[in-house]
């Protein structure tokens, strides 16, 4: 019974944190032709989710610490939703990135808080697979925004289904505040000074800088990649219909949940067995790599197959999150998850909105929309890989 009081609310708001993510991959291309967007200008706006969200990590972690997860997460659910509100009305690009924002905002504790409260109620060596489970609801949202999103624009426009997105995000905001119960580590709330020192520990631990790249690049970059270059790839690259392409990133997500189901059945059982998930994290980031040099060089032509295998392999990411955490008491664990976090939305902003500037910088120079696609993603290929070789040979370092 406390299992579902307490998962379940947070599994919600993650659901709605994820689909509020993606969903610009699938309507970005209306949203392009409706305010004539370049690519940059439709990565700034689509990407501003991920800037406000970065930026409201740090302070959060030290929120979390010091208020609860219920508390926390409840209020800023109703910042995105006001976000969903203002965005359906938006008329302007500047009205709309201002919305996105203000959901990233709202949706930001999403997962942090509910990894808070999990630190807070359940033992160490459940983590991982809560972890999984968790990010389960995420790929849930993530498969919505795909071929049910692109279903629904067919009967509704996007206007008003973020009025319904607005709605919805509400009620969950009110079942998490009455359902979630309270709990404290016992300690006293630290004064602000101490906390802040926290914040400085976490940042000058090698231990947090042996993960902080990989959440810049291959976590982050990921997101930037799915939840807008994905399908803008699948119609520049591969000529897709956009129908086509959501059917794609429908697939990719479907296996990105069944992946995230694996990990919250198999990752407890697995570490007992000697099968650590730092190795998991590893092997699975390892096989993202190598899949995508294979959508990027077009080695293969089954691109299905690929994408799926992309967001199978790209989930094992997640893992990261506890893996960066457990170098830190519980105490400090809300701030060292939020650490992590910023890098990997920080990254997120980046890839996205870096990626549709580059894409528009090779097209001036007279490259094709594919070519240019090619070659931006073939940017992020290469700083991926620098931070997983980063990420193995500090680990040998640590031994």
């Amino acid at each position: 019974m406390l299992w579902l009081k307490l998962f379940l609310p947070f599994a919600g708001a993650y659901f709605l944190s994820y689909l509020y993510r993606t969903a610009n991959a699938v309507i970005g291309p209306i949203l392009t032709a409706e305010l004539a967007l370049g690519a940059g200008s439709l990565g700034l706006l689509t990407s501003a989710y991920f800037l406000s969200f970065a930026a409201a990590q740090l302070p959060l972690g030290m929120l979390l610490d010091r208020f609860g997860a219920r508390r926390v997460e409840s209020g800023l659910l109703l910042i995105a939703a006001t976000g969903a509100a203002t965005f359906a009305i938006g008329k302007s690009i500047g009205d709309l990135a201002f919305s996105r924002g203000l959901i990233g905002l709202g949706v930001s504790a999403c997962l942090m808080a509910a990894f808070k409260a999990f630190s807070l109620w359940f033992p160490a060596d459940r983590q991982a697979s809560l972890t999984g489970w968790i990010m389960t609801s995420g790929g849930l949202g993530a498969l919505a925004a795909t071929a049910p999103l692109e279903a629904a624009l067919q009967v509704a426009g996007w206007r008003e289904i973020f009025v319904g997105l607005a709605g919805l995000t509400l009620l969950v905001a009110i079942w998490l505040f009455l359902s979630v119960p309270e709990r404290t580590d016992g300690a006293k709330p630290e004064p602000l000074a101490a906390q802040w020192a926290g914040v400085r520990q976490v940042f000058a631990s090698a231990h947090f800088w042996r993960f902080a790249p990989l959440g810049l690049t291959l976590v982050g970059g990921f997101m930037a990649v799915q939840s807008l270059w994905s399908v803008s790839w699948l119609m520049q690259v591969n000529g897709y219909a956009r129908a086509v392409a959501a059917d794609h990133m429908a697939g990719m997500s479907a296996a990105m949940l069944i992946a995230y189901l694996l990990i919250g059945l198999l990752a407890t059982d697995l570490a007992r067995r000697g099968i650590k998930p730092l190795m998991l994290l590893a092997a699975g980031l390892g096989l993202s790599l190598l899949t995508l040099a294979l959508i990027v060089t077009q080695a293969v032509e089954h691109t299905h197959l690929l994408w799926i295998a992309y967001g199978s392999f790209s989930s094992f990411g997640t893992l990261a999150y506890s893996q960066a955490a457990a170098g830190f008491a519980v105490a400090l664990s809300g701030r060292a998850n939020t650490a992590f976090n910023l890098m990997v939305f920080v990254g997120a902003f980046g890839v996205q909105w870096g990626l549709g500037l580059l894409i528009d910088l090779l097209q001036a120079q007279g490259q094709t929309a594919a070519m240019a696609h090619r070659n931006a993603l073939l940017s992020l290929l290469g700083a991926q890989l620098a931070a997983y070789l980063w990420f193995l040979l500090a680990g040998r370092r640590v031994r």
